[in-house]
Formats: C-alpha cells, structure tokens, sequence
C-alpha cells in the first residue's frame, strides 16, 4: 500500500506578506540583531550582560592605564614565616626570593635572607633574635648574545 504525501506547512503561508513569521524584517537573517558585537550592552542587551557576562560586567567601566612590564613581587608576611617554624619546616635559615612584611611577629630566632624587607619586617627579626640577608636582585641583561663564529 503507498503512502500519501504530507502537505508541506509552508502551503499555508503562500500568498501572504511574511510567511508566518512574524513581521516582515523577522525572516532577513541578522535584521534584528540590534548591531555587532558587543553593542547594547548596556542597553537592548543589557540583560543578557547581567546574566551570562558578569566577569564584563565587573570591569566594564575601569579606565585608565596599566603597565604592560610591571613584575609582581612575591612577598610573604612574618606571621607565614613563624607558622611555618613552629610546624618544623623551616629550621635556622629561611630564604625566600621577594620581599619579606612586617605584619605578625616571630617567636623563633632565624636567619632569613630575601630580596626586600619593610622596615617593620627587619625591626621584629632582630627583636626576636634574628638576622637578616639581603640577597642581590636577578637582573636580565638587554643585550644581544654573541653570534657563534665571530
């Protein structure tokens, strides 16, 4: 036994202006996309914005400049460092490679060497029977390396 064809539904819709598909601008694509990118966020968009792009949300306004070179210095606080010397890992000698601060006090003697510490950082070393070292800066040379053969 042979089966009928379905009708197709688009059928229906012939000889009308949209077809079915709302107003005529509807059916063209991108003609309602309501610009590129990210235009309207703060605007047609916005809710969109608020609910998946939170992360831009939260640096959408900043301005101003930063420093593409700048290096962070790693740093650690005394308080870190007595904890450490009370668990046992840190025995007469600790050397970190950043600068050392002040916030917390040491109860054990230590000799710590770094590259910085804060005036308040070497004041409780030596108040708790300590030393310190200041190590020298590791500084990367500009120059071009020597070609082999000259």
């Amino acid at each position: 036994m042979a089966q009928k064809r379905k009708k197709k539904r688009i059928g229906k819709f012939r000889g009308t202006r949209s077809c079915g598909t709302g107003n005529t601008k509807n059916k063209r694509g991108k003609g309602c996309k309501g610009g590129w990118g990210r235009a309207g966020m703060h605007k047609h968009r916005f809710s969109y914005a608020t609910a998946y792009e939170r992360e831009w949300m939260k640096h959408g306004g900043r301005h101003g400049f930063s420093n593409p070179t700048a290096k962070e210095q790693p740093a650690i606080n005394l308080y870190e460092i007595d904890a450490l010397a009370k668990k046992g890992k840190i025995k007469g000698k600790f050397e970190f490679e950043g600068k050392i601060l002040g916030t917390g006090s040491l109860s054990v003697p230590l000799e710590i060497s770094a590259y910085l510490a804060t005036e308040r950082a070497l004041e409780r070393i030596k108040k708790a029977g300590g030393k310190f070292i200041q190590l020298a800066q590791k500084t990367q040379s500009k120059e071009a390396p020597e070609k082999a053969g000259e």
